[in-house]
């Protein structure tokens, strides 16, 4: 079994898919004892000459990307895109969306260490499981199936970490700029049908994704194009979990699949609410566009929730604030990327 056809996420392996910046690392080379002067000089040319081949590509404030580390990345990508029939860019766009990816990761993770954020174990173990039962497996199998296919546990667990990490950041940020007031409590509730007193319904849908943003590198069409391709793949028999890992730029729901949960009216965007809404169960949607790039969605299944009053409040603050925050957090990305200091060496 080829783990990188079934596992591979932004969160769960370093250099693949998933464009995080990894650790500062420089090829360290060494020549080891020479017998004679002439191995001695031919060691020492062709470590010299393998040093040349490494390069920054990037340095991101106090941080540096190194042109090993990107070309890693790259070659992880295309070797999964070969394996499971997608298609990529020409090289050298790729490059630039990958590298581009793993300096905002930097930048939130140089954030996250000046405010010594941290994941416990518990946390992160139980994080593991989640991600190993999305799949399939048990936390010993998962491991198992990693290990096989050449990647340490060791590895899992600290790019999960990382992800956990940028997303503590997202949270602490985001939540200082989002409020919602008792008044627009007030004004979602008026604008639902009247429930009996005492008692109240809230629908539910249980739905899953892939998102297609827009990048500088990658326009209005292209990126259409590219949520139409991954629509296509699912009609013709896919997996939609395994095409979410391959295509979707959302890495919080990739991570599983392209699984939502259960989501409740006024919890995501007008627009793909709006479309999510039109869709029957096992339904799957054209390409929808929102501020955040462009979705394919599928459907699982609806319910209704009988809640009392008080719940009924607490989870439309809840559903309002996670739409503005979802909002917010494509702004506050932005911000975080102008403010620091880039220097792309590509």
């Amino acid at each position: 079994m080829m783990i990188r056809k079934t596992l591979l996420s932004c969160a769960l392996k370093k250099r693949a898919t998933q464009l995080s910046a990894g650790s500062l690392m420089v090829l360290c080379l060494g020549t080891g004892a020479a017998l004679v002067p002439l191995t001695v000089h031919a060691q020492n040319f062709e470590s010299a000459q393998r040093q040349q081949l490494d390069s920054v590509v990037a340095v991101v404030n106090d941080g540096v990307i190194m042109r090993s580390e990107l070309d890693d990345r790259i070659a992880q990508v295309e070797q999964q895109a070969a394996a499971q029939g997608g298609n990529l860019p020409p090289r050298n766009q790729l490059a630039q969306q990958v590298l581009e990816r793993m300096v905002m990761d930097e930048i939130q993770l140089q954030m996250a260490r000046r405010a010594n954020l941290s994941v416990d174990d518990t946390e992160l173990n139980r994080q593991l499981r989640s991600i190993a039962e999305s799949n399939g497996m048990t936390l010993d199998q998962f491991a198992d199936a990693v290990e096989a296919d050449g990647i340490t546990l060791a590895d899992v667990r600290e790019d999960v970490r990382r992800e956990m990490l940028m997303r503590q950041v997202q949270q602490r940020q985001i939540s200082q700029r989002v409020t919602v007031s008792d008044r627009d409590v007030e004004r979602f509730l008026s604008q639902q049908p009247s429930q009996q007193q005492g008692q109240a319904f809230i629908e539910e849908t249980r739905a899953r994704h892939i998102l297609v943003e827009l990048t500088p590198t990658r326009n209005e069409n292209q990126a259409r194009a590219r949520a139409e391709e991954a629509r296509q793949r699912l009609q013709q028999g896919a997996e939609f979990a395994s095409v979410a890992r391959e295509y979707s730029d959302d890495r919080g729901s990739a991570m599983n699949g392209g699984d939502l949960g259960w989501v409740r009216p006024g919890q995501t965007v007008p627009a793909f609410e709006e479309a999510m809404t039109s869709l029957s169960p096992n339904q799957l949607s054209e390409p929808v566009r929102s501020q955040f790039g462009y979705h394919v969605i599928e459907v699982l299944e609806r319910r209704r929730q009988d809640v009392t009053e008080e719940s009924r409040r607490e989870q439309v603050r809840q559903a309002i604030f996670q739409r503005r925050a979802n909002e917010e957090l494509q702004t506050w990305q932005r911000e975080i990327r102008e403010q620091a200091f880039v220097d792309i060496r590509l």
